[in-house]
């Protein structure tokens, strides 16, 4: 007689450092703490990995400058809601996943990849008491300043010269011509953080943001 299937089960579960743990196919804003967050960050590199420095670029420094960009040239102060929206614009890459996909990427990554993304974003914005889906009037300067970030980073941080990243990267954005976290932090100019520094930073801001929401 043939052994009887049992359906498989809807989990792909990670062990957090807190100890928690979370189901990456569903995922609840209960099932992580902020410092998960912050460390996941700091842990999960941008450019495939690669870096003309000793350390490779985290998305934890990678949302610090996102946010400190969005802070420089937003026409007005912006909210603690609007300040956490570009400090997490990437969180959804680094909750148990950690991986950061290069954006040419993405759409061979498949339908399954960005439903997993869209459902982890939801989480952290429910945790943190954003809206699920963003206001277009908060996408947009948040994207303005990822690209800004990212023209920089492909020329001081990947090695890319302004040439190749408008015709091999196709990034069009003006690439900043000052690192916007020196003046905060101090250090050389675009050089990578290791994760302990860059865990500590991202949390630090992170704390006092959603400190201050309402």
């Amino acid at each position: 007689m043939p052994s009887i299937q049992k359906p498989l089960t809807k989990r792909a579960w990670v062990r957090l450092p807190s100890g928690r743990r979370l189901n990456l196919l569903d995922p609840t804003p209960f099932d992580f703490e902020a410092d998960d967050l912050a460390l996941g960050a700091a842990r999960t590199v941008r450019w495939g990995g690669h870096s003309v420095w000793e350390w490779p670029l985290s998305v934890a420094q990678h949302s610090l400058t996102v946010l400190a960009i969005g802070e420089a040239e937003a026409p007005r102060p912006l909210t603690a809601a609007q300040k956490l929206a570009f400090l997490l614009h990437d969180a959804s890459e680094c909750l148990g996943v950690c991986f950061d996909p290069i954006s040419p990427l993405k759409p061979f990554l498949g339908e399954g990849y960005r439903q997993l993304d869209q459902a982890l974003q939801t989480a952290v914005h429910r945790r943190f008491g954003l809206p699920a889906d963003l206001p277009p009037a908060w996408k947009k300067p948040i994207k303005t300043a990822d690209k800004r970030a990212a023209a920089a980073e492909a020329i001081f941080v990947a090695g890319w010269s302004l040439a190749e990243c408008r015709e091999a990267l196709g990034i069009r954005a003006a690439p900043l011509s000052a690192d916007p976290l020196t003046p905060i932090y101090g250090g050389l100019p675009w050089e990578p953080w290791p994760a302990r520094i860059a865990a500590e930073r991202f949390g630090a801001a992170l704390a006092g943001l959603a400190g201050s929401m309402p």
